[in-house]
């Protein structure tokens, strides 16, 4: 049996059409610096195939890389788990890792707040603030990962609005080629 990520996703529905049904994915990847190009293009790739706009898409991928790139230099988690939700005109990502990090990146996260620099060119904590800029709403919560006594990672979230372009469905194809009238 499929799982639930694994399973067809709803095709884009002509204008004027509800979706009332979440479109989700999730996958993991290893926590790598190559996994953040991975799970950048995976966002693109679903989110051109539920029909989200280009601007949306572009923000979500920058929000991705982000917040993937943090879990990999913050954690010493062997893995990372990716969710992308679209509920609506709400899209949320969420990435979790699983282990212990820098207590300073996870209090800065948790108040808003860019954590001190912890390099040379003052690059450490920009992504966070990119976050908060990009993303209507964000935050962080405990990971949850098995049993209760599990929870040793975090998961972090970030919602934006996103605009569905129903009316250019990749996947429709190309449109009809009219037939040459007879004659």
């Amino acid at each position: 049996m499929a799982a639930p990520h694994d399973a067809l996703s709803l095709n884009c529905r002509p204008p004027g059409a509800l979706t009332t049904r979440p479109l989700r994915d999730a996958f993991h990847l290893p926590a790598r610096d190559t996994s953040v190009a991975v799970a950048r293009a995976r966002v693109l790739d679903k989110l051109r195939e539920w029909c989200v706009d280009e601007e949306s898409s572009a923000d979500a991928q920058l929000l991705m890389s982000e917040l993937f790139t943090n879990a990999v230099r913050h954690t010493d988690s062997e893995k990372v788990s990716c969710e992308l939700w679209v509920i609506g005109v709400r899209l949320r990502l969420e990435v979790a890792d699983e282990g212990s990090g820098s207590e300073q990146i996870r209090t800065a996260a948790c108040t808003g707040s860019a954590p001190p620099s912890e390099d040379e060119d003052g690059e450490s904590g920009r992504g966070l603030l990119l976050v908060s800029v990009l993303a209507d709403d964000w935050g962080v919560r405990p990971a949850h990962r098995g049993g209760a006594q599990e929870n040793t990672g975090h998961a972090v979230w970030a919602e934006l609005e996103c605009h569905r372009t129903f009316g250019s469905d990749p996947a429709s194809g190309p449109a009809p080629t009219p037939r040459p009238s007879p004659h």
